[in-house]
């Protein structure tokens, strides 16, 4: 399972062990699974769209801007807001 965080500058808004997850970067969407190499891009104003296995439907979260980092314990998205 990949450890999933979703921050902002006020408090941390979730974190799970999810399946995998399809954040919204700049350069173009992209999904992130346990083990992905490790990396940070930009996030544009979208959709994280989080699936909790594998072949579940997909529950997803508006955020805008921000950063995502994928490092050796799993996916932190610091976003600047998350819609309510």
């Amino acid at each position: 399972m990949l450890h999933f965080e979703l921050v902002t500058p006020e408090k941390l808004v979730r974190a799970d062990d999810v399946y995998m997850v399809v954040v919204p970067g700049t350069e173009g969407d992209f999904g992130v699974l346990e083990g992905h190499a490790p990396f940070m891009s930009t996030i544009r104003d979208g959709e994280l769209a989080i699936y909790k296995t594998q072949n579940g439907t997909p529950e997803t979260i508006r955020i805008e801007g921000g950063f995502a980092e994928v490092n050796g314990v799993g996916l932190v998205v610091l976003a600047e807001n998350v819609a309510a």
